[in-house]
């Protein structure tokens, strides 16, 4: 499939998209890095800033839903541009935070901001944008361009951090947030566009709610997110335990993003080609497979930076196979608030994985256990994601009165 004529317009939607989702995940992707230096300098617990983490992760899959409608109602640009104003104010708060339960309450401000600014509401923003042969390409596209932001903050992150105080490198990603923020209004017109479908078409949120299809995807969606938080949150204090360095730690946060790239763009390609449900089964199935091979080897830097790679491939792969299946079923006129729907089942596991990672780890000063469900929890998603019957759902007639 080519490109939807390379007009300036299209190019201008994909990278401002693509800047604004790799900013988001990116600071989020490279939380982890602060850990040991919040911990060291507010002498505070692993679990203290775990739960913080956590809950950041349970508030962006709670208002994911309500900010999806406000994206179906108002425009996604709008929400955009004001989730990038807001994720700086959280990350502002964030480096005056001295207190545990004012870092908890920045990561709450920083959690509805993802809400509004990474791929719940871009992805289905897109879907509203280009019609549905372009899909494919866009949203590779902008998700390859993320993950090429992503790949350059986690590094830069980590040098910041040995130069300069956590609470300055704070800052800075605050700034750099805000500063971007215009580029969301270049995604104007994505509330409903002439690529929508008329709203007599699309399915309600009540029905959706009743198809176990839905459900289905919801659970599953919630492995991913127990896999990614955990990880991101806590592979870099991981290896440090471990005998690694924090350098290697945060290249291995690289590798992830870096992959990342490739993976996001092989995942938008197969749109249209593969059923996106047996897609995502394989994704899943090669996470528990890099995961049992990375625990049962002996702990190395080349070791960790292929199991860096190989679960990079698959990181955000999810997010637009999700998106489309919700859109294969149900259309796009619900697509912001169906979307929350599901996200907000990846956020819980989200919560789930970082949560657990920082309790297990200050009970039992081992990540061991978590690594297990994780496993566990992978197979189950891989085994319910086979199971969704993805065949478009007829809208069912409306009763006269």
């Amino acid at each position: 499939m080519s490109p939807p004529s390379t007009s300036r317009h299209a190019w201008s939607l994909v990278i401002a998209a693509g800047t604004v989702m790799g900013l988001a995940l990116g600071i989020r992707h490279a939380q982890g890095l602060f850990l040991q230096p919040i911990s060291l300098d507010r002498q505070w617990p692993t679990s203290a800033f775990a739960f913080a983490i956590a809950t950041q992760n349970l508030v962006w899959g709670l208002t994911q839903p309500a900010i999806g409608m406000l994206a179906d109602r108002f425009g996604a640009e709008k929400v955009v541009f004001g989730g990038m104003v807001l994720y700086g104010a959280g990350m502002f708060l964030m480096a005056d935070s001295y207190s545990e339960e004012n870092f908890v309450w920045s990561n709450v401000i920083v959690g509805v901001a993802l809400s509004g600014t990474a791929f719940g509401t871009v992805f289905t923003a897109l879907s509203r944008l280009v019609p549905a042969d372009m899909q494919a390409w866009t949203m590779s596209s902008a998700g390859a361009i993320a993950g090429v932001i992503q790949f350059c903050i986690a590094p830069a992150t980590q040098v910041l951090l040995d130069h300069l105080p956590w609470t300055t490198v704070c800052t800075a990603l605050a700034i750099v947030m805000v500063s971007i923020a215009p580029a969301a209004l270049l995604m104007q017109g994505a509330g409903a566009s002439r690529f929508s479908e008329p709203q007599d078409s699309s399915i309600g949120i009540g029905q959706a709610l009743r198809h176990p299809s839905f459900w289905l995807l919801n659970v599953g969606f919630l492995a991913c997110g127990f896999q990614l938080a955990f990880i991101a949150a806590h592979l870099p204090s991981y290896l440090v335990e471990r005998g690694l360095t924090a350098h290697q730690g945060a290249t291995a946060i690289a590798c992830i993003a870096l992959a990342n790239v490739l993976g996001m763009y092989l995942a938008g390609r197969t749109i249209g080609v593969f059923r996106s449900k047996n897609v995502l089964a394989g994704i899943y199935l090669l996470r528990v497979v890099a995961t049992l091979m990375f625990m049962n080897a002996p702990i190395s830097a080349a070791g960790t930076y292929l199991f860096a790679l190989i679960m990079g491939l698959t990181w955000l792969a999810t997010a637009p196979l999700t998106n489309n299946i919700v859109v294969s079923m149900f259309g796009v006129g619900n697509i912001g608030a169906l979307f929350g729907i599901v996200f907000f089942s990846h956020q819980l596991g989200s919560f789930l994985g970082v949560w657990l990672g920082g309790e297990v780890y200050d009970i039992y000063r081992s990540y061991a256990p978590v690594w297990n469900i994780a496993i566990v929890i992978g197979l189950l998603s891989a085994a319910l994601h086979v199971r969704i019957n993805d065949v478009r759902v007829m809208r069912e007639p409306q009763l006269k009165s």
